[in-house]
C-alpha cells in the first residue's frame, strides 16, 4: 500500500551528506534546485527533522511541515527506503530506528508481538504492513456484506449473523455466479445442504438487491486479505522470532 501513497520522484547521492543542508550554509545547490523542480506551487514540504524545517523556510523561503505524524510517515518511509528506491544502499542508523513508530507498536501488541525499537528490521515492517492491508480491506467491506448477511435472513430466512466476511463473500458470490467460481474453500463444507439450495432457488430475489460485479470485485479482495493474512502471519511470527534471538545473543556478548 505504501507504494499508492509514497513514490520516488527523483534519487540524487550527495558524497557529504552532511553538507547538503546546514545550519551555516543553508541547503545545498543541487540539493536546491531539485526541491524547487518538484515543489509545487503552495505546497508544503513534509520534511524528517526540525532543523531541517528550520533551514530550507529559512534558505528557500518554502514552508515546511514537522509534526508527530510526519515523524510517524518519515519512519516508516526510511524503514521500507530499499523497497521504494532501491538505489538507497545506506542502512539505518541506531538514531533512525528510535524512536520505534507508534501506530507500529499498537498494531503489533494488537497481534500479540512485543517488539522492542532495536529489533525492527524492513522484513518486520513489510509484514506488518501487509496484515494491515488485510485489516483495512476487511474495514472497508464489512458494513456492506453485514448488510448484505441480514439480505440472506429477509430473502432466505438464513442466519448469518456470526459468518465470517469470507463466508458472507463467498455466499454472495454462489447467488450472483455459481459454486465453481469460488476461490478459496469447499462450499459443501462451508455451507449445509439447504443453504446451498436456498443460494441457488433464491438467487432471482437478489437481483434488486446485489450487483453481481462490484459483488465480484468485493469477493476477490476478500479472498486476497484472507490468503495474505495467513502467509504474512508466518512470516512475521518467523521474522519476530529470529529478531528475538539476534537481539538477546547481541545482549549476551555485550
Amino acid at each position: 500500500m505504501a507504494r499508492y501513497i509514497v513514490w520516488l520522484k527523483q534519487f540524487k547521492t550527495f558524497e557529504d551528506k552532511s553538507r547538503a543542508i546546514r545550519f551555516d550554509t543553508g541547503v545545498d545547490r543541487k540539493l536546491s534546485k531539485m526541491i524547487m523542480k518538484w515543489r509545487r506551487p503552495g505546497q508544503m514540504i513534509a520534511v524528517g527533522k526540525p532543523e531541517y524545517k528550520t533551514i530550507i523556510e529559512r534558505s528557500l523561503g518554502i514552508p515546511c511541515l514537522f509534526d508527530e505524524i510526519v515523524m510517524e510517515v518519515m519512519w516508516g518511509v526510511k524503514n521500507i527506503m530499499h523497497s521504494l528506491v532501491p538505489e538507497e544502499k545506506s542502512e539505518l542508523t541506531w538514531e533512525d530506528r528510535l524512536p520505534m513508530s507508534q501506530g507500529l507498536k499498537m498494531f503489533l501488541t494488537r497481534k500479540g508481538f512485543d517488539v522492542k525499537p532495536e529489533m525492527v528490521n524492513e522484513r518486520i515492517v513489510l509484514s506488518a504492513c501487509a496484515l494491515y492491508d488485510c485489516d483495512f480491506i476487511e474495514k472497508k467491506h464489512y458494513t456492506s456484506l453485514k448488510r448484505a448477511g441480514e439480505d440472506l435472513k429477509d430473502v432466505s430466512g438464513i442466519n448469518a449473523q456470526d459468518w465470517s466476511l469470507l463466508k458472507l463473500a463467498t455466499a454472495l458470490m454462489i447467488i450472483c455466479f455459481s459454486e465453481e467460481e469460488v476461490l478459496v474453500g469447499d462450499p459443501k463444507e462451508m455451507f449445509t445442504v439447504d443453504e446451498l439450495s436456498k443460494f441457488q432457488d433464491d438467487s432471482q430475489k437478489y437481483n434488486d438487491k446485489i450487483s453481481k460485479y462490484p459483488c465480484w470485485r468485493i469477493y476477490e479482495e476478500i479472498v486476497c486479505a484472507y490468503e495474505a493474512r495467513a502467509a504474512n502471519k508466518i512470516l512475521l511470527a518467523s521474522f519476530f522470532k529470529e529478531a528475538t534471538e539476534a537481539h538477546e545473543e547481541a545482549h549476551k556478548t555485550t
